[in-house]
This record gives structure tokens, C-alpha cells and sequence, in this order.
């Protein structure tokens, strides 16, 4: 099937497109993309529960560590004020771990945002050609419904003045009848009226959805941010009690990130399907949808030289219509006028809804061309396929970042913070307060010795 314009699977398609896929009974699933069959549905949450599969792993390796590093730990010797070997390492090992999950983070907002791009231009390409399915429609009732009324008015008036020549009446029912063909023939191209499938409406539901994925990255990425930022700042002034609050959350976050790795993985997998081949799935879904004919759809979605237009007959059998018209109410002016000159009227307005008409029949022919939606199917398919799947591989890389940064940092952080000097409660009081220990005991003394 030929490609929509500017668009050709990435390299990035074909290389997801290669990955092997298997059911929960790890039997083999083709790649190709069928979102209705239950084997390909399993496939995907395969990819899933990989995922799961990784934090589990991630949290028996964390607990393992930290138990062993519990119950390992060599007791210090009391009075020492030195940080036990390795002490410098740990903490750094630690902030390294968080610098690299800001890099994540900055790694996610792009991502972020490419898709977002993405499915903007997706939904601006079907909204494109909602507008020009709509144009389509609204001209063909309007000029149906001019034609009709030309019938009902001018030429009913027209054989009225006309009824003394027979044949003049006979020309005007001929142009009669010519419109009426016109007006029959023009209905066919309305080819999108009484559709219940809405490109407008799949538009907003696309936005709607996109708009609350956008918002939840954004508070995931938001929430990972002041996890760091507030975890290098308990790191710095040794608060235990931020660093053990950040601690927890920082599980929180590492369970999030391998949960967006999941459904990142698994939509990249079933996106890339869908983009490597597009066009088989794109006609027989619009096809079982909509219930349009399949040479209307192969002559909007393919657009080559090898499907005809659906449309060709009726515009010809249109054209041929109208080019009759005219000529007959130009025999009609030239004979009828100098007899009876109040035909020259309704023959004028004819000639003026004539020439709308045939205005209107132009627009039809270059909005019925494949070029038009042809075009918005290949933009659709540009974001979706270009920029959403990139920025999707980006946020994969974010949630890689976060989950394998977060899981280090969990390991360092119970072992920074053991290293944290003991807090002393009455360090920082002032000698002049009455409720220090200090001063009330120089006080008792004072009232004792009068």
C-alpha cells in the first residue's frame, strides 16, 4: 500500500517492531498490529508485568541491602568523632545517584512535551479533515438546495410566460430536468452525511485523554524533583528526619517510575505495530465504523494513481449537466427575450444561480480529490508515529533513569544518614533562657546560697 506523504516508519518503528512477543503461556504472537485478539492483548501486558517484575526485583535487592547492612554493621568505638571508612563514599555515591535522577528528570519533561506535540498534531490533522468533510457536505446542501429552489421559482415562473411557444417550454423543461439531475447527482458526493463516526469528535476525545497523561507526568516528574531536591538538602544540613521522611518518599516515587515504565514499554510496543503498518488497520476499522464502500476509503487512505475516484462519474455526469443548462438558457435568452420580455428576469436570476452553482461545483472537485485528506491522514500519522513515539521513548528513558537512580539512592540513604553526627537538643539554646537546663541549675544554687 503506498505510504501518506512525508511518512515512512523510523528506525525506531522497525526496531520495536523486532522485538519478540509471547502470551502469559509464552507461546509466540505476531507482531502485527491486533488490539482485538486476546493473544496480542497478552503480549502487551507481558510487557507489564516485566515491568513489575523489575521493582520486585528492585525491592528485594533494596531489602536484602539494608538488612545486611543492619545486621552487619561493625559497632563504633565509643567517643569516636571520625567517619567510619568508606563514610565520604557513600554520601557522594548517594548525591550522584540523585544528580542522575534530575537528569531524568529534565530527560522526562522533554518527553513530555514531544508527545504532547505529537498528539496535538495528530488531533489538529483530524480536525482538518472534519472541516473538510463538513465543507463537503455544506456545499452539497446548499447547492442542492439552490438548484431546488431555481426549479420551484424561476423555471416554474419561465414556463409560465413561456407557454405561448411550445418549444421554448419544451427547452425550459429540458433545463428543468438537467437540474434536477444536477441536484440527484450532487447528493451522491455527500458521501460523509449520516456518518456516525466523527473525526471532531474523536479529536476531543483525544485531547481530553491527552491532556490529563500530560498533567500526570508533569506532577510525577514534579513530585520526583522536590524528592531530590529536598533529599540533597537533608544531605547537606544531616537532618535525619528529612532524609528518613524523603527516604519513603523516594520508594514511593521508584514504585511510580516502574509502573510508567510499564505502560510506556507497553504502548511504545503497540505503537510501533500500528506504525509499520498503518494502512491495513486504518481501512478496516473507518470501514466497519462508518460502513462506507471500500473504494471510497482505498481512494482517500492509498491516494495513488492505481485507485480511481469513486467520485469521477457523478462529477463528469455534473459537469455535463451544467454545461447544458447553460447553453439552454442562453437559447432561451436569445429567443425568448425580444418576445416576452418579462422572461428576462427569471432567466437573469437562473444564470445567477447558475454561476454559484458552478463556483460551488468547482470547490466540490478540488475538496472530493484524495490530495486534501490524504495530506491529514499522513500529518496523523507524522505525530503520531514521529514525534509522540519518540517523546514516549524519552519518557522511557526517564522512568529507566528514575527507577535505577532511586533504587541506588535507597540503598545509600539509610547508611548517610547513620553517618550523621548525634543531635544535641540544648546545642543551639541561648545561656540567658530560664528554660535551660544550665542557667535553672545556676539559679537553684543562687537562691540557696541566700
Amino acid at each position: 500500500m503506498g505510504a501518506p506523504p512525508g511518512y515512512r516508519p523510523s528506525a525506531w518503528v522497525h526496531l520495536l517492531h523486532q522485538l519478540p512477543r509471547a502470551d502469559f503461556q509464552l507461546r509466540p504472537v505476531p507482531s502485527g498490529f491486533a488490539p482485538q485478539e486476546q493473544e496480542y492483548q497478552q503480549a502487551l501486558l507481558l510487557v507489564v508485568a516485566l515491568a513489575g517484575l523489575g521493582l520486585g526485583l528492585s525491592l528485594i535487592f533494596i531489602a536484602v541491602y539494608l538488612i545486611r547492612f543492619c545486621c552487619c554493621r561493625h559497632p563504633e568505638p565509643p567517643g569516636a568523632k571520625s567517619l567510619p571508612p568508606g563514610g565520604g563514599c557513600v554520601t557522594w555515591s548517594c548525591i550522584a545517584a540523585l544528580l542522575v535522577s534530575c537528569a531524568g528528570i529534565g530527560i522526562g519533561f522533554y518527553g513530555n512535551s514531544e508527545t504532547s506535540d505529537g498528539v496535538s498534531q495528530l488531533s489538529s490533522a483530524l480536525q482538518h479533515a472534519n472541516h473538510t468533510l463538513t465543507a463537503i457536505d455544506h456545499l452539497v446542501l446548499e447547492t442542492v438546495e439552490r438548484l431546488g429552489e431555481a426549479v420551484r421559482t424561476e423555471l416554474t415562473t419561465l414556463e409560465e410566460v413561456l407557454t405561448q411557444r411550445t418549444e421554448l417550454v419544451a427547452a425550459t423543461r429540458g433545463a428543468r430536468r438537467q437540474a434536477e439531475a444536477v441536484a440527484q447527482q450532487l447528493q451522491g458526493l455527500a458521501f460523509w452525511r449520516g456518518v456516525p463516526l466523527s473525526p471532531l469528535q474523536v479529536a476531543e476525545e483525544v485531547s481530553f485523554v491527552e491532556e490529563y497523561r500530560w498533567l500526570a507526568y508533569v506532577l510525577l516528574l514534579l513530585l520526583e524533583l522536590l524528592v531530590c531536591l529536598f533529599t540533597l538538602l537533608g544531605l547537606a544540613k544531616q537532618s535525619k528526619w528529612l532524609v528518613i521522611v524523603m527516604t519513603v518518599m523516594s520508594l514511593l516515587v521508584l514504585v511510580l517510575s516502574w509502573g510508567s515504565l510499564g505502560l510506556e514499554a507497553a504502548t511504545a510496543v503497540g505503537l510501533s505495530d500500528f506504525c509499520s503498518s498503518p494502512d491495513t488497520y486504518i481501512l478496516n476499522l473507518t470501514q466497519e465504523e462508518t460502513g462506507l464502500g471500500s473504494d471510497i476509503l482505498n481512494y482517500y487512505f492509498l491516494c495513488n494513481q492505481a485507485v480511481s475516484n469513486p467520485f469521477q462519474q457523478r462529477l463528469t455526469l455534473s459537469q455535463r449537466a451544467l454545461a447544458n443548462i447553460h447553453s439552454q438558457l442562453q437559447g432561451l435568452e436569445r429567443e425568448a427575450v425580444p418576445q416576452f420580455p418579462s422572461a428576462q428576469k427569471p432567466l437573469l436570476s437562473l444564470e445567477e444561480t447558475m454561476n454559484v452553482t458552478e463556483g460551488n461545483f468547482h470547490q466540490l472537485v478540488a475538496l472530493l480529490h484524495c490530495r486534501g485528506l490524504h495530506k491529514d491522514y499522513g500529518a496523523a500519522l507524522r505525530g503520531l508515529c514521529e514525534d509522540a513515539l519518540e517523546g514516549l521513548l524519552f519518557l522511557l528513558l526517564f522512568s529507566l533513569l528514575s527507577a535505577g537512580a532511586l533504587a541506588a539512592a535507597l540503598c545509600s540513604l539509610p547508611r548517610a544518614w547513620a553517618l550523621f553526627p548525634p543531635s544535641d537538643d540544648y546545642d543551639d539554646t541561648d545561656d540567658d533562657d530560664p528554660f535551660n537546663p544550665q542557667e535553672s541549675k545556676r539559679f537553684v544554687q543562687w537562691q540557696s546560697s541566700i
